[in-house]
């Protein structure tokens, strides 16, 4: 089996990562490698990253030694914008992007990749679109089609734009965590199943205990 490691620990094993960093200088001084070794591998990166941020992307991967703009000419690589992939509508569906990783996942099977990483920038979730309430449902479910599938995707957070809450639904919705340079299992990690659960169950105590100002507030 070829590589696969991330910030010089093999991770082969795994197939769902959230990294935590402070900048973006950190997160491409860390992930450019990873994406690297992959498509060094021949295998199929997708990267899905901030609409603005395209180009910058690019040329920080060209800046790092990947040959971005060659390898989407080929296929290899491809660099998506985040709002196309996850709020497509302005909103958010947790189903239909289950889905439609499951599509991105058989089409590079399909097309003869080995594997397929994906390197996923989560800031879009800061935006408040509707239904991103449900991401970490989402980000749970995501774990048994990635170990089904036996791909790989990397979440990526900034440490200073979420909450100490919101920090521990992330760790608890993926089995390996990655802090700057530091790679280590996930202590917190709850299985898919179990987490929903308490998701969803969370959720509904919510819309519960707001429903009555919302009716307050259409009668005022």
């Amino acid at each position: 089996m070829k590589p696969i490691t991330l910030a010089g620990q093999d991770i082969a094993t795994y197939h769902h990562v959230c990294a935590f960093f402070d900048s973006r200088d950190e997160e491409y001084e860390v992930l450019t490698a990873f994406a690297k070794e992959g498509l060094a591998n021949g295998e199929k990166a997708v990267h899905i990253v901030d609409p603005k941020l395209t180009g910058d992307h690019l040329r920080r991967l060209e800046a790092g030694g990947v040959a971005g703009h060659d390898c989407q000419a080929c296929g290899q690589l491809d660099v998506l914008p985040w709002d196309q992939v996850y709020v497509p509508d302005g909103t958010f569906d947790q189903d239909r992007m289950a889905q439609a990783i499951e599509q991105v996942l058989v089409a590079g099977e399909q097309a003869g990749y080995p594997k397929v990483r994906i390197w996923a920038n989560m800031g879009w979730t800061l935006e408040g679109a509707p239904g991103t309430d449900e991401v970490m449902e989402f980000e749970s479910r995501a774990n048994d089609v990635l170990e089904r599938t036996r791909q790989l995707a990397i979440c990526v957070y900034d440490k200073a734009s979420i909450s100490g809450a919101l920090m521990m639904d992330i760790l608890r919705s993926h089995p390996l965590v990655l802090i700057g340079t530091v790679v280590q299992e996930n202590p917190f990690y709850t299985p898919a199943a179990q987490l929903v659960s308490e998701l969803r169950a969370q959720r509904t105590r919510r819309s519960r205990a707001t429903a009555p100002m919302e009716q307050a507030a259409l009668l005022s």
